[in-house]
């Protein structure tokens, strides 16, 4: 083995031509060399490096930047300039060692969070047009349909977070109900928390809860599963295959998901109604009877409708950010680890954000 090299080129000491072999076997070596290095330099020339490994290249591109240089800068060999360009890509930044203050860095964070979020909104926004045209093409020949994968996918998105959703709910409907009962037991009028409980379920708690467990159980599910195929480049197989990794992978999900969460929706709606129930027998003394009776003169089939009209909705903006985030991982376990955070977050949020938007819609039309 040829240990590592570095020779300066110029009397103005702002070139070093590499030599040797640049691998892990030689790293106190490797450091020692790089310690030496001239500090005007400006070029670095590998191309005469025998063997590199990735710790070579990562001590070189720390070097480079600790310099102030450009990655450009470095001319490697043309059999060791593919590994350079991998390592550059999947490379982490290191974090600043402090957080810049002042008001000219606040703006800067601000601006660059604004950028970001209209820069992920309008990557979403294509994303869905690209689905839309997709299932377009789809309906004309459903043969193109993965119906096996569609039932598998409803499986593991519906049939398996019915326990949960019902738990929760029943859980909800129960504390609205016993809350409700002590702001109307100082005016006489017990009675009216089964109004309460029912409008509030069947307009808005049901879908919502729902599709909040959802956007926290399956897309964090399709951005890691999605992700873990890009890691593995099983995505690139399925293009070089031929197929469509938005048909094949996508599709199934997304319509899985519009399947489902009315499903779901409508037993969080049962388990809400049947924890106000509960209550109102053991806590409140409504009599089973009683309560039924009223919840069937009061209830208006035009709050199920409300609520149940928001579901296709709420499945669309989870299935879409769950698929978009965990197509455009990186490669690596970090940025899996982020984009699946932020699936949830952004699923989440927007969520919430359209509930009361279409909430606000459907008071102004008194609906």
């Amino acid at each position: 083995m040829s240990a590592p090299t570095l020779q300066v080129l110029n009397d103005r000491q702002d070139a070093i031509r590499l030599g040797g072999e640049w691998t892990i076997d030689h790293a106190d070596t490797i450091v020692e060399l790089l310690s030496n290095a001239p500090t005007t330099l400006k070029c670095l020339d590998a191309r005469q490096v025998e063997e590199i490994d990735s710790l070579g290249v990562l001590q070189l591109r720390r070097f480079v930047l600790r310099r102030k240089l450009e990655l450009d800068d470095v001319l490697w060999h043309r059999e060791h300039s593919e590994l350079a360009a991998v390592i550059d890509e999947v490379a982490d930044e290191r974090p600043k060692s402090r957080r810049e203050i002042g008001l000219s860095a606040a703006l800067s964070r601000l601006g660059k969070s604004v950028t970001r979020v209209l820069s992920e909104f309008r990557a979403g926004l294509g994303f869905f047009g690209e689905v839309l045209v997709k299932f377009l093409r789809t309906a004309v020949r459903p043969g193109r349909l993965r119906f096996t994968s569609v039932v598998s996918h409803m499986e593991s998105t519906g049939l398996d977070a019915v326990p949960l959703v019902a738990l929760l709910c029943f859980m909800v409907g129960a504390v609205v109900a016993f809350l409700g009962a002590n702001v109307l037991k100082d005016f006489g009028a017990e009675i009216y928390v089964v109004e309460l409980v029912n409008i509030s379920f069947l307009r808005e708690f049901g879908v919502l809860l729902a599709a909040i467990l959802l956007a926290g159980r399956t897309a964090s599910s399709y951005t890691a599963s999605l992700g873990s195929m890009v890691n593995r480049e099983e995505v690139d197989a399925i293009r070089t295959l031929g197929l469509d990794p938005i048909e094949v992978l996508v599709l199934p999900r997304i319509l899985a998901i519009v399947l489902t969460l009315p499903m779901l929706a409508f037993v969080a709606d049962l388990a809400g109604l049947l924890g106000g129930l509960v209550v109102g027998a053991y806590s409140l003394d409504i009599p089973p009877q009683q309560y039924l009776s009223r919840m069937h003169d009061t209830i208006e089939s035009r709050h199920f409708w409300v609520g149940m009209s928001k579901a296709p909705i709420f499945a669309l903006v989870i299935g879409t950010i769950g698929c978009l985030e965990g197509l455009t991982v990186k490669g690596t376990t970090t940025s899996l680890g982020e984009h699946t955070t932020s699936a949830v977050v952004q699923s989440i949020s927007t969520v919430i954000v359209i509930d009361a938007l279409m909430a606000m819609f459907y008071m102004t039309l008194d609906v």
